[in-house]
């Protein structure tokens, strides 16, 4: 048995109707993560220069004020005593002290947090700063650099030393491209305020 022509045509309409009706009841736009007069911090660790260049373009694009994390103690230069050297400190959950940290973060209301990543996760010295402040009901913004292992588990990392936290899905650079991620950069800090 066959369906008349005006039939079908008013099942599409149904149909049609019913999705976009239904769009507009259950679904709606995400949230944004950063809000018109948020206060921001970007915070940062990097060796290379690569996560600077990157916490720079955020900065550009947000106006955010920047905390540059450094160490008391130098990382050595050589890259095979660097790497043994992080990836003992990392398996040891080594907190590094730091120089220059900023006396509160208490002001601000969003958090970007940077790092290259270091066997999969933030370099010791941004668990350090991580460690040495109060982030609860803040929104922490992961962001890394890296050779070929994305945010590794660095977003999970961060979730568990700041329960308290808002932690955001966080983004990967590629090293190699991080002085010229601006257009990437801009991209993302969109998706970020929803626009």
């Amino acid at each position: 048995m066959s369906k008349s022509g005006k039939e079908i045509d008013m099942n599409w309409k149904n149909f049609f109707a019913a999705v976009a009706g239904g769009a507009i009841i259950s679904g709606s736009a995400a949230a944004a993560v950063i809000n018109e007069g948020d206060r921001i911090l970007v915070a940062y660790y990097s060796l290379s220069g690569n996560t600077r260049a990157v916490a720079e373009q955020i900065k550009r694009e947000t106006g955010a004020d920047v905390a540059v994390i450094e160490t008391a103690e130098a990382y050595p230069s050589a890259y095979k005593e660097l790497t043994e050297r992080a990836k003992r400190e990392i398996a040891d959950g080594y907190k590094p002290e730091l120089k220059n940290k900023p006396d509160s973060i208490a002001a601000y209301d969003v958090v970007f947090v940077g790092s290259p990543c270091w066997w999969g996760t933030v370099a010791p010295a941004v668990a350090s700063f991580l460690s040495a402040y109060d982030f609860s009901g803040k929104t922490v913004i992961p962001f890394m650099t890296h050779g070929g292992s994305g945010l590794g588990h660095a977003e999970a990392d961060i979730k568990t030393m700041l329960p308290a936290a808002r932690v955001e899905k966080g983004h990967a650079f590629w090293g190699r491209n991080a002085r010229n991620a601006g257009e990437e950069v801009k991209d993302w800090i969109k998706e970020l305020k929803n626009e």
